[in-house]
């Protein structure tokens, strides 16, 4: 069985290395969510028959997101029913395909979503749940684009219509989300982005990654640091991962007929918005539940992965990894991610 490393692509691996699986009789390893607010257990599953339309997918990489960390405490507003695994995004090498997939081949390279389950190190998707990699984009890398990359791209893109040379705020900016929304808007935007986010270290990592200015919010207010940097103007655009008086803030820095994004509420907080705000600057609130668009408008879902895995291979964006964790880590993965020490992606490696 190959024991590939990041940097291999998985690409036209002889059958004998990447057998693994119904055929070959062999039982794989995955996180377990036994018990609710419970550590998480690995262990060991039997394969199942791969139908027409499935894919059997050998994992490399699967990506750690707050999202899975809130459906181990029951908090997620879908709730698996016990066991489950946790993982909604991964990369891998196709092992099997079904006798109707007609879109991947054994031995490609693809990322893939899921609802959850894809924190083992075999999965079986569905093959529209597939995205093929392209030759020169890594493993490791292509690991990071679905959720935080397909969540920039539809906030940037498809809800707020970000245009050269306007500015963005992005709250949570060291987290991936983050990270991704400063290396879309000014890598392939050609926007200006000003980064908010909780510490001095954090700041500067955002300022390394793409952002022209930043701001800590930990230190006063949001609002008029930002008048400080761009007078009584405003930005255009504001992507907002936290909530609560952070949105609040950021919502009062747009400028007439800015944009707010709604992404999430890392924060812990959901804040009420000031309806006057909206009527007296012709501000626009909206959001993004990026995953919700695959039952409502899949050809926009796929688009924004598919411009991810573009975007990488033309080498306008590179994704940030923060940490890499074995899979017998993941609970340590997880809190890392809890405790805020997490910047950019967090991997959990089944190699």
């Amino acid at each position: 069985m190959a024991t590939a490393v990041g940097g291999l692509r998985g690409r036209c691996f002889p059958r004998a290395w990447l057998c693994r699986g119904a055929g070959c009789g062999r039982h794989y390893r995955a996180a377990l969510c036994t018990e609710l607010k419970q550590p998480l257990a690995i262990e060991e599953l039997a394969p199942r028959p791969v139908r027409p339309r499935q894919v059997r997918v050998d994992v490399h990489f699967c990506g750690v997101n707050f999202a899975d960390i809130l459906v181990c405490l029951g908090q997620y507003q879908e709730r698996p029913h016990l066991p489950f695994t946790p993982g909604m995004e991964f990369s891998g090498t196709v092992l099997e395909t079904g006798k109707d997939v007609s879109t991947v081949k054994e031995g490609d390279g693809v990322i893939g979503v899921s609802d959850f389950n894809s924190m083992a190190e075999e999965y079986i998707a569905d093959q529209k749940a597939l995205w093929k990699i392209p030759e020169k984009v890594i493993l490791r890398e292509a690991a990071c684009l679905p959720v935080s990359y397909g969540t920039a791209i539809m906030a940037l893109e498809h809800r707020a219509c970000t245009q050269p040379g306007e500015t963005v705020l992005v709250t949570a900016a060291a987290g991936a989300t983050g990270l991704a929304v400063i290396d879309v808007a000014t890598n392939v935007l050609q926007a200006k982005v000003i980064a908010a986010a909780g510490s001095e270290e954090k700041c500067k990592l955002a300022m390394q990654r793409g952002a022209q200015s930043s701001v800590n919010y930990s230190q006063g207010s949001l609002k008029e640091a930002v008048k400080k940097l761009l007078g009584n103007g405003g930005v255009d655009v504001v992507i907002d991962t936290v909530g609560g008086h952070v949105f609040l803030e950021a919502l009062r820095s747009l400028a007439w007929e800015g944009r707010i994004v709604v992404v999430g509420f890392s924060g812990g907080t959901i804040a009420s918005v000031p309806a006057n705000l909206l009527l007296l600057k012709n501000i626009s609130a909206m959001g993004v539940y990026w995953g919700r668009y695959r039952d409502q408008n899949f050809p926009v879902f796929s688009r924004s992965l598919s411009s991810a895995l573009q975007y990488c291979q033309q080498g306008r964006i590179q994704p940030h990894i923060g940490a890499v964790f074995k899979l017998e880590e993941v609970n340590d993965a997880f809190l890392h991610v809890i405790k805020r020490k997490s910047t950019g992606k967090v991997l959990i490696s089944l190699k």
